[in-house]
């Protein structure tokens, strides 16, 4: 039940589109969409696609992703269209390799968003502060398979050392939530004035932190999931006026009926239930003109990895790192010797792509060499399984494959779900414990989301 004292701030906030947010807030069912992995599913499902987001589609209810393996897999991503705003932000703004920096990323939406449409040559530091969110952070990071991702957990001060280092901060900040009210019951029961006002002071904190990172004329793309001014169009004035920026008109298509910030000098924009088909976003860019020197960064030298047999297992020119548990990371080569300066000023929980683990003399693949698309595909066997085999094997049960003995990719619709070790009589499941499918039961088949990989 949405509260009347939120009502009355919507209908003051938003004279003009408030009633019929509230509305669609009361009376429309929340939407679902999917984004698509081109690197993994380079042909379109047939399904509505999002307007501002080529790789984006409406699906026509909630599924059962969770026993899909294609998800698990990487080929798509479940994420609200309205989030996916980002893609076209990013593609029509950035033309050259950047150093971005996205601030505030679990679950990763934003940050895999960003990923497909950076221009080659970039580099992404995708950063969550809480360390049980950044562990799903790096899963879902993982499972998209880029090799040009570092994941971090740390507060935005710690980033605020970096001065001038990166080109484009991504900061889509904790907030009240107004944009969850359709799906979460609770985001509706706990929204109050002190909530908005609470949120609306972090959310300064936040960005006024990490300021120092972003160099003289790059880029800060503020966003909340949220409607009200406090934590929308102040925000962003306060960030023009007291930090030193000035706001982009991104020149959106009528036709998206995106509705732009009311009663501010602030280029920005809200997508509102009821008018776009989305559960809600708040959006600005602002380019920085405070001047600022960059200041050194000190690197640390992390730990060599002699391990040919690793580099063998990977496309590119890639360089090898590795944590003190013994994971090996690689990244693209021309990315080291940034992440060496991050290393030493961050916490860092997946320097690149993680590739293998280190047990004696001998190098483990890791899921993570299983997901990415700098893999190899001659470095392992392939075993192909069927859907009632994949599920197992999502669920973290030992199953029997017709495969040369030794590490195997197990691939289901020609989608590497990760590896097993083949004994012969058997397959050890090699599937890190925290992702596996922890419910009992499961469809028959496979949920047709993407029909062209199902069928």
């Amino acid at each position: 039940m949405i509260k009347d004292e939120f009502k009355d701030r919507i209908r003051r906030d938003l004279p003009e589109t408030g009633e019929k947010l509230i509305a669609a807030l009361e009376n429309d069912e929340a939407t679902t969409a999917i984004r698509i992995n081109r690197r993994k599913c380079p042909e379109m499902p047939e399904l509505e696609r999002v307007a501002w987001c080529e790789n984006g589609f409406y699906l026509k209810g909630r599924e059962a992703f969770t026993f899909d393996p294609l998800m698990h897999a990487g080929c798509y991503y479940v994420q609200d269209a309205s989030s996916m705003i980002l893609s076209y932000i990013n593609k029509v703004l950035l033309n050259e390799p950047v150093r971005y920096l996205d601030l505030c990323a679990a679950p990763g939406g934003k940050s895999l968003a960003a990923l497909d449409v950076l221009p080659d040559g970039s580099i992404l530091v995708s950063n969550e502060i809480v360390q049980t969110r950044a562990s799903i952070l790096k899963e879902n990071i993982m499972k998209w398979g880029r090799t040009n991702c570092i994941v971090t957990n740390s507060d935005a001060s710690t980033f605020g050392k970096m001065e001038g280092q990166f080109d484009v901060i991504a900061a889509d900040v904790p907030c009240s939530g107004e944009g969850m009210m359709r799906k979460d019951e609770e985001a509706a029961s706990q929204w109050s004035e002190t909530l908005v006002k609470q949120c609306a002071q972090l959310q300064r904190k936040i960005v006024g932190e990490a300021w120092s990172a972003l160099r003289h004329g790059g880029l800060l793309i503020y966003s909340t999931c949220t409607f009200n001014r406090s934590e929308d169009e102040e925000n962003a004035e306060w960030i023009a006026d007291e930090l030193g920026a000035e706001s982009i008109d991104l020149n959106m298509p009528e036709e998206w009926n995106v509705t732009k910030g009311t009663g501010t000098k602030v280029h920005c924009y809200h997508f509102l239930p009821g008018t776009v088909r989305g559960e809600g976003l708040f959006v600005c860019v602002l380019q920085k003109t405070a001047e600022q020197d960059s200041r050194r960064i000190k690197t640390r030298q992390p730990a060599v990895i002699k391990a040919e047999q690793v580099k063998r297992w990977l496309k590119g020119d890639m360089a090898l790192t590795t944590d003190s548990e013994g994971a090996i990371y690689a990244v693209e080569s021309r990315h080291k010797d940034f992440m060496n300066a991050l290393t030493a000023t961050a916490h860092v929980i997946m320097a690149g792509t993680e590739t293998a683990t280190i047990k004696g003399k001998d190098a483990v693949p890791s899921e993570g060499l299983a997901l990415s698309t700098a893999i190899d595909e001659k470095a392992f066997a392939t075993a192909e399984v069927d859907y009632p085999t994949a599920i197992a094997y999502l669920r973290g049960e030992a199953i029997c494959v017709e495969a040369p003995k030794g590490y195997v990719a197990i691939t289901y619709r020609g989608q590497r779900l990760g590896f097993v070790k083949n004994l012969g009589n058997r397959a050890n499941n090699m599937l890190p414990k925290n992702w596996r499918i922890r419910s009992s039961h499961a469809p028959e088949d496979a949920p047709k989301i993407i029909k062209k990989y199902q069928d």
